[in-house]
């Protein structure tokens, strides 16, 4: 049965803490910069919140899980999303089978209550209005009123937050005065061939060594190329290739063809071929490429009949000179 506390007169019922597993692997370093966040180093001082940027399945969450783990307090998660509202954030009412309302705590207040860690997924998902609810507890007051409830909750002592961002265009451009209560920016980057290798054992302790360097060698050229394909996209390739090759023992698919299969069917048909798709993406993003008019279709360039013939003329008429 769920916890309850009552705060001014309000019974609320608490959420239940996350449970997954969040080894962290290589990189240690920013462990430690997340753990610096929320080290009070005097009665006065007050932890930070740091904001943890990267694409998507790079680690963000995983490394928000481990700091938790390792500070040995208890993980809440909540889940941003376009349509998050201030009451979904705090407290929301719901209707009992009595018919009465019941007042539920979210992942954050329960953890604000608790004293413990609340991770902000994909904040800049997240609208203004929601973020502006948190304001007051992202700064030295460490407190949230909800409206619907009616009731100011205070944090605990030992409450930490931290919160991640995707770096892509579909989000919420996040205002000042909550980005300057969300410091420091700690960017995560691709893992090195070792760590890679060594996370994809981690996830897939199952897998022979050729499957996970075939894997590990995809994802390093991805990343050298500068390739949004993370260490999440090669393990899913990987798992999805394992399953080929079990699904017909009799008549199983070689490792290669299986997973090249998966490749194309996890990534799309691009991905066979990373350099390629690399230079599709330079040009797409504006690279050396001059974009052709209309014009350039039916005329060559000295043709009289393009367009920009004239230019043309007196652009040479200028070099004559």
């Amino acid at each position: 049965m769920a916890e309850q506390i009552e705060i001014d007169g309000v019974r609320l019922h608490l959420g239940r803490p996350d449970l997954s597993d969040g080894r962290w692997i290589g990189q240690h370093e920013l462990l430690k910069q997340v753990l610096a966040c929320w080290v009070v180093v005097d009665e006065r001082d007050l932890p930070l919140t740091p904001r943890l940027i990267g694409t998507p399945g790079i680690g963000k969450t995983t490394l928000a899980i481990a700091g938790a783990r390792t500070r040995k307090q208890k993980l809440y998660v909540y889940q941003c999303t376009a349509d998050t509202r201030p009451e979904d954030l705090l407290v929301t009412p719901v209707l009992a089978e009595n018919g009465r309302i019941k007042y539920h705590a979210s992942p954050l207040v329960t953890a604000m209550i608790c004293g413990g860690i609340c991770l902000l997924d994909e904040g800049n998902r997240m609208n203004e209005k929601s973020w502006a609810s948190l304001a007051p507890l992202l700064d030295h007051r460490r407190y949230v009123e909800s409206i619907v409830a009616g009731i100011t909750i205070s944090a605990h002592p030992d409450f930490r937050c931290a919160v991640t961002m995707n770096e892509d265009e579909s989000t919420f451009e996040i205002p000042d005065y909550i980005l300057s209560r969300l410091q420091p920016t700690l960017t995560l980057s691709h893992p090195c061939r070792k760590d890679e290798l060594e996370i994809l054992r981690y996830h897939l302790p199952f897998a022979d060594e050729e499957m996970l360097n075939l894997t590990v060698e995809f994802l390093q050229e991805a990343h050298q190329l500068k390739l949004d394909f993370s260490t999440r996209s090669g393990i899913n390739v990987l798992r999805y290739a394992l399953k080929r090759i079990a699904q017909d023992p009799d008549h199983p698919l070689s490792k290669d063809e299986a997973w090249r299969e998966s490749l194309q069917n996890c990534l799309g048909y691009d991905a066979l071929d990373l350099r390629m798709l690399a230079k599709q993406k330079n040009q797409t993003l504006g690279g050396d490429v001059v974009p052709m008019g209309l014009g350039d279709f039916f005329f060559s360039p000295d043709d009289p009949m393009h367009p920009d013939y004239d230019e043309l003329d007196e652009d040479d008429d200028e070099e004559d000179v």
